[in-house]
């Protein structure tokens, strides 16, 4: 431990050295209270490792801060009248990190890569709908497909560019979820320099970029556990940038004449949800190390329906978030717009009513110690409630809702988690009652929705084990239904019916609440609708102030 911590602060006298002027490295030092799980695109799961994996490598669409999309390494897009056929152009030129060219080669090669693995946890989902991807000559990509999508941009803006000559040798599993990628070749704005998981992240510039050089010369992103030395390190001058904060913060913050705080729309939308393990035994997937210890009663929609009257998220959100948020009912989230269903009506916060939902369904407190027991008497309702170890609200959203649930004879054993133990525990293990976490959403509403899917079991995405045939069927319709209207109607119906089965409780969607120095560097984007100043957009236009 002690090596450890020498370490660290040898890496951070470095950093605090290299910030000057006068010729010096340009280091912007970025605060945040996580860490990427791994650098592997396929197997990461954390939203940090996507922050990294979007500096390093690009994609044939980018998604942009204003909500549209952009060509990247491609220069043209064409598809053909049935929507089946797509022909991508892409850009002569671009090299990878270690100076080899990249070629449609390269392209074809990393969307199959992902098309290839189903036990890539997120991206191999984005080419569900691809049949073939090839490379017909050195700049030419043609993907056709076994059904016409809405949503061809979303779906490749996500899928990383890797060179084929590091990732042909892990192409297959094992190989292709076990590979590190530590080296992290890519072709994007940044390089990765060091790594030291849940320590720090060190990115170079590239200052040949093909369309986004740099200004600086280095990001480093340094993790921090506790939430209020994160805060002391902006005010002290430690970091630059924090891309996260604890809602006391604010008001402190902004009384500090060199610091500004961004508060609005998170550029991806914020869900934080109350998870219920409610796998069938049946479907448990032992196959893949399932054990589906989850307490019976969270099987039962009486029990998550009087726990949903018996939550205050207005309550929530005044403790909490400090008012930095609106009430949640769904995993898609009230930022993307349309696609949220706005028709939905919440359960009302009353007591009373979450008391007699648990009496008329035979949960009875029998020995009088304030905690009702199953209806056979076999064990109390007493759940292990998990939160990963560096969230800065999940600890008070704890303890409210521990105050909240005992007033209808409900009781929780607290315990914050390693957040990779936690991953483990929850996916697909499902060894766990109940976890606090949330999701960054996608632009687009697919990703969310297939976490409703029983296909999802099996890889852990699917986090609660709920499983609903009229739930996938409509899955299946909405991401291949072209008309606009038509898909926006399907995707508010998957809403209705898994809000009816009160698959989660979702307390809130937070407003994103970063803050920056405004004496070391400027140029920060924050006038494009949403805010993400980790955001490739933000860190290739800032440069220091002189």
């Amino acid at each position: 431990m002690r090596s450890k911590f020498l370490f660290v602060v040898v890496i951070l006298s470095l950093i605090l050295a290299s910030c000057g002027g006068g010729g010096q490295t340009a280091t912007v030092r970025i605060g945040w209270a996580g860490s990427p799980d791994t650098l592997n695109p396929g197997t990461a799961v954390l939203s940090e490792a996507y922050t990294i994996f979007a500096l390093v490598y690009d994609t044939i669409y980018e998604y942009q801060l204003d909500g549209t999309y952009k060509l990247d390494v491609a220069e043209s897009a064409d598809v053909s009248d049935d929507g089946l056929t797509w022909t991508f152009k892409i850009r002569d030129g671009i090299k990878f990190h270690d100076g080899e060219s990249m070629t449609a080669e390269d392209v074809a090669f990393s969307v199959n890569l992902y098309k290839s693995n189903p036990d890539y946890v997120y991206l191999n989902s984005y080419t569900a709908n691809f049949d073939t991807v090839e490379a017909t000559d050195d700049t030419t990509v043609v993907i056709t497909l076994l059904e016409a999508v809405p949503n061809m941009d979303y779906l490749l803006s996500y899928l990383y560019i890797v060179p084929q000559h590091i990732w042909q040798d892990h192409f297959e599993a094992p190989a292709s979820v076990e590979f590190e990628n530590l080296e992290m070749i890519g072709t994007g704005p940044f390089k990765m320099a060091e790594y030291a998981q849940n320590e720090f992240v060190r990115l170079t510039a590239n200052k040949d970029h093909f369309q986004n050089p740099p200004k600086i010369d280095e990001v480093v992103f340094q993790t921090f556990e506790s939430q209020d030395i994160l805060v002391q390190s902006l005010k002290s001058g430690q970091v630059d940038m924090i891309t996260e904060m604890p809602a006391t913060a604010v008001e402190t913050l902004k009384g500090e004449a060199t610091i500004e705080v961004v508060t609005g729309a998170p550029f991806a939308p914020d869900v934080s949800d109350v998870i219920f393990n409610q796998v069938d035994p049946e479907k448990c997937p032992t196959d893949v190390g399932g054990l589906c210890t989850g307490h019976p009663a969270l099987r039962d929609r009486n029990v998550r329906l009087a726990l949903a009257h018996a939550t205050d998220k207005q309550k929530l959100i005044d403790v909490v978030q400090l008012g930095f948020a609106t009430p949640g009912l769904t995993l898609i989230p009230d930022g993307l717009g349309h696609w949220y269903n706005d028709t939905l009506t919440d359960f009302e916060f009353d007591v009373d009513k979450a008391n007699s939902i648990l009496d008329d369904a035979g949960y009875v407190d029998t020995d009088s110690d304030g905690v009702r027991e199953m209806p056979d008497g076999s064990r109390p309702l007493t759940f292990r409630m998990h939160w990963p170890s560096d969230s800065i609200d999940a600890p008070r959203q704890a303890e409210l809702l521990s105050e909240m649930w005992e007033l209808v004879g409900v009781s929780l054993e607290l315990q914050a988690v390693d957040p990779d133990a936690l991953t483990a525990e929850c996916c697909p293990t499902f060894d766990f009652d109940i976890i606090l976490w949330g999701w960054g959403s996608d632009p687009d509403p697919n990703l969310l929705l297939s976490v409703y899917t029983t296909d999802e079991i099996p890889n852990g995405y699917n986090e609660t084990g709920y499983s609903n045939p009229e739930v996938d069927q409509l899955n299946i319709e909405q991401g291949r239904e072209l008309d606009p209207q038509k898909r926006q109607e399907t995707v508010w119906q998957i809403q209705q019916i898994v809000f009816d089965d009160v698959v989660y409780i979702i307390p809130y969607y937070a407003q994103a609440v970063q803050a920056y120095r405004t004496d070391r560097f400027t140029g920060w984007v924050t006038d494009l609708g949403k805010v993400e100043l980790s955001d490739v957009s933000s860190l290739v236009a800032i440069e220091p102030v002189k």
